[in-house]
Formats: structure tokens, C-alpha cells, sequence
């Protein structure tokens, strides 16, 4: 593992190293280039927050395993999103030959069949939690990005308190789940809605936490694609709701672990004053 930004500038600052050397490793630590095809942006996490996810879906099986693996090795933890369910099953059947190959029989994959998730995980990695965020999914075949959700904010450093099955269409269904985040709370509440997309304007009306919808690519007729469901939480009358693209969980758990990351910021300074 590469020495992290901190530590350069620790040793900069104790004279343990001079400005030239200080210089040649912030530039060797803004990119690192796997095999000529990949280019891992080590300081996105630095500058937005967020650190560089895989995202899948047209990568051959090989990058994404390259991709997880140098990630991994920098951060301790790496994500891939979106992967296709064959390399999923490919990864199953070959995970003991794979952890030899790549030299990582100190980490571990964790999937999520459903999500369509894959986390590298060094063995002894402790993930901080910087807070709550509440996730609520209307229908069943809504869980697969519900799951996108919560996979990626537990990646980034919160606690996922999650209800699913809650839709309009048995609108008791969700009282209790909400009076459970308020209890817990959470600084802001995902909302996946398909079909009509109405769900997210429903539980803004209730709360005083922001909300933020997350339109779903099921449904048939006029509701196809998710577009209904986008145009519904994008015309929202309910103030308090940001909507993300369609089937956008990643987006959506990356907005919401940023605001919990700022409210945990901000406690701790108040706590240090």
C-alpha cells in the first residue's frame, strides 16, 4: 500500500523528506494505472467524498477483478456495482483460484446477488460509521436498486436502517417503519419507488428529514422504464425531495452519505469547542 496523502504531508512537515520528494509522491498519488486500461483516481475520495467505484456493467470480468483488487489494496475496502450476473456466478465457482491469481488471500469478496454488488474486503478492515440513513423500497421488485443502496451506503460508512414492501397501495404498511427511522435518526431517508413513483412525496409529507427518490425501471405501459416515476418525483408539490436518475442507487447512497458524513463533522467539531 502506497503511502497516504496525510502521511506525505506528516513527513513534509517534520522535515523527514523535502518539497521535491514531497512533490514526486502527491503526483504519483493522484492516478495509478492498472495494465495500461484502467486508471484508479486515488485522490477522488480527497476532493468529493466519494472514493472511485467500479461501475460493471460493459467491463470484462478481468478489469473488474483488477479494478476491486488495486482499490482494495489502496483504500481497504472496494466496490463494484452494477456486474453482470454472469461474472457473479463466474466469481462464485472460481473464488479460491481467483484469491490465489490476484494475490489477495488477504481479503475477502462479499456479494449481493440481488444488488448485482461486489465488495473486497481486506480481513482485518474496520469500517467507521459516520451515521444513520433510512432506505424504504414501495414494492418487491423494487429491491434489487433498494439493495444498490444499501450495499453502497454501508460501503461509504453508514448504518442502513431499511424497510421494503411499503408502497401506496397499502399505504399502513409504512407508519411503522418511519416511526422507527425517526427514532433511530436517520439524517436522510432513500425512497425507491417503480410504477407511479409516488412514494417518496408520500413519506416527505409525513417527516421532517429530506428525502430522496430514487425512480425504478419497472413497470409496463406509460410507467415503462421508470420514466413515469421520474417525471412523478421530479414534479413533487411535497418540499424536501431530490430526486437521482433512474435505477441510480449508487447515486442515491453517495448523496446521503455525504449529508451524514457533514452532520458528523460538524457534531465533532461542536463536541471539540
Amino acid at each position: 500500500m502506497r503511502k497516504k496523502l496525510r502521511d506525505i504531508l506528516n513527513d513534509l512537515a517534520e522535515k523527514r523528506i523535502s518539497v521535491e520528494e514531497a512533490e514526486s509522491l502527491l503526483k504519483i498519488y493522484e492516478i495509478q494505472e492498472i495494465e495500461e486500461r484502467i486508471k484508479l483516481d486515488i485522490s477522488r475520495e480527497l476532493r468529493t467524498g466519494i472514493p472511485e467505484v467500479i461501475y460493471a456493467r460493459n467491463k470484462d470480468f478481468q478489469d473488474v477483478i483488477l479494478g476491486l483488487k488495486r482499490a482494495a489494496e489502496e483504500w481497504g475496502i472496494a466496490l463494484a456495482t452494477k456486474v453482470r450476473r454472469a461474472h457473479i456466478l463466474k466469481l462464485e465457482r472460481e473464488m479460491e483460484e481467483i484469491l490465489k491469481r490476484f494475490n489477495i488471500q488477504d481479503y475477502s469478496f462479499h456479494i449481493n446477488h440481488r444488488a448485482c454488488t461486489i465488495v473486497l474486503k481486506r480481513k482485518d478492515y474496520k469500517q467507521k460509521i459516520y451515521g444513520k440513513i433510512g432506505l424504504l423500497a414501495a414494492g418487491t421488485s423494487d429491491i434489487p436498486i433498494a439493495e444498490e443502496v444499501r450495499v453502497t451506503g454501508e460501503f461509504l460508512g453508514c448504518e442502513v436502517i431499511h424497510s421494503y414492501d411499503v408502497g401506496i397501495a397499502g399505504i399502513h404498511r409504512l407508519f411503522e417503519p418511519l416511526k422507527g427511522m425517526i427514532r433511530e435518526d436517520v439524517c436522510c431517508i432513500v425512497v425507491v419507488a417503480g410504477m407511479e413513483g409516488a412514494l417518496p412525496s408520500v413519506v416527505a409529507s409525513l417527516v421532517d428529514i429530506p428525502v430522496i427518490g430514487v425512480p425504478v425501471s419497472v413497470g409496463y405501459g406509460v410507467g415503462k422504464d421508470g420514466k413515469s416515476a421520474l417525471y412523478s418525483m421530479l414534479t413533487s408539490c411535497v418540499p424536501g425531495v431530490v430526486v437521482v436518475n433512474i435505477d441510480n442507487g449508487f447515486g442515491a447512497a453517495s448523496f446521503a452519505a455525504l449529508l451524514a458524513r457533514r452532520i458528523y463533522r460538524c457534531r465533532d467539531l461542536t463536541l471539540q469547542q
